[in-house]
């Protein structure tokens, strides 16, 4: 079977490189010259310079020639960059996303992106879970969720991508896969902050803890399923990102709490970080429904700068508490 993998960055670069094993798999770069360059060196020298690529995964710049004869196409952009690329497909080619997160001014997730450009009768789903693209390239285990409206469409897409060193499941609620795979972001940048702090594992833990809640919260408003907050998409997103080194948003996180520039730390971190541009539409959100998420708005603050982060902890600490399990 051919897939396309619409995305040249660090996860289109890893899913290609897992896929190829089983399937003809297309890795599309926007720029020419880094096709190019990858497909000499069989190498993503600037995404995931560790991994040698496969000689048969195929390294375009040619869009036509990424889609021809796809019978699955993988958007491996980021949020910025997925309503531009979603216009240029057919609209009748099932689709499934990599990326996590709100599109900056709108508000809307993934799949109001793809509704709004594809239309009715498409058929899509996201692809999320947790997953740092460096060990998924390397062959380790991985654990993912392909979901969407589209119960047939979950099912059928997921046992495409399912095999080898990759486990997929699959779900009907959309809506809660992709609110856990966004704010699981913004929580990992409350986490870095906590640990470039120096606060300890009793405060991380009780971060993402409550950072989980908050994703339930925001979940279920929005009308995702309780289950899914405790899935792979859920918790198990949340704990990788808020926890692993590979984390760019745990990074962004631990950066600002050693004092350094929003810019500057984005400037060198040289991959997308989410959870950056989602925390503003996350505390937007919530206040549009009504959903208490302070963990969210704590680090929404500290990011547009109206908090330094030891200011926005103390905010934390000093809010009334409530029952343990609101």
């Amino acid at each position: 079977m051919r897939i396309a993998v619409l995305g040249a960055g660090a996860w289109g670069t890893a899913i290609g490189v897992a896929l190829s094993a089983r399937h003809a798999v297309a890795l599309w770069a926007r720029d020419a010259s880094q096709a190019q360059a990858i497909a000499k060196a069989r190498r993503n020298s600037r995404y995931l310079p560790g991994i040698e690529l496969p000689a048969k995964l195929e390294v375009t710049a040619d869009f036509p020639q990424a889609l021809a004869g796809a019978a699955l196409l993988l958007a491996a952009t980021p949020v910025a960059g997925l309503r531009e690329l979603l216009g240029k497909i057919d609209k009748r080619a099932p689709l499934v996303w990599l990326c996590k997160g709100f599109e900056e001014g709108s508000g809307a997730l993934p799949h109001q992106i793809a509704a709004e450009t594809l239309g009715e009768g498409a058929r899509y789903g996201a692809l999320s879970g947790p997953s740092f693209a460096d060990e998924v390239a390397r062959g380790l285990p991985c654990a993912l969720t392909l979901a969407s409206r589209d119960a047939a469409f979950a099912r059928e897409a997921a046992a495409i991508l399912h095999g080898g060193r990759l486990r997929v499941y699959y779900s009907a609620d959309l809506v809660g896969v992709e609110i856990g795979g966004a704010v699981k972001n913004v929580m990992a940048i409350a986490a870095g902050i906590s640990d470039g702090l120096g606060l300890g594992h009793n405060a991380r833990a009780a971060l993402i803890t409550r950072g989980l809640a908050e994703i339930a919260r925001l979940s279920a408003a929005l009308g995702g399923q309780p289950e899914t907050v405790m899935g792979l998409t859920g918790a198990g997103d949340l704990i990788l990102t808020a926890t692993g080194d590979l984390s760019r948003n745990r990074r962004v996180g631990l950066e600002l709490a050693r004092g350094k520039p929003l810019p500057e730390i984005l400037s060198q971190l040289g991959h997308v970080a989410e959870g950056v541009r989602s925390a503003k539409e996350v505390s937007a959100l919530a206040k549009k429904k009504k959903v208490d998420m302070p963990v969210s708005d704590a680090v929404n603050a500290v990011l547009e700068g109206q908090l330094k982060p030891a200011q926005a902890v103390e905010r934390l600490l000093s809010r009334d508490p409530k029952r343990e399990s609101a």
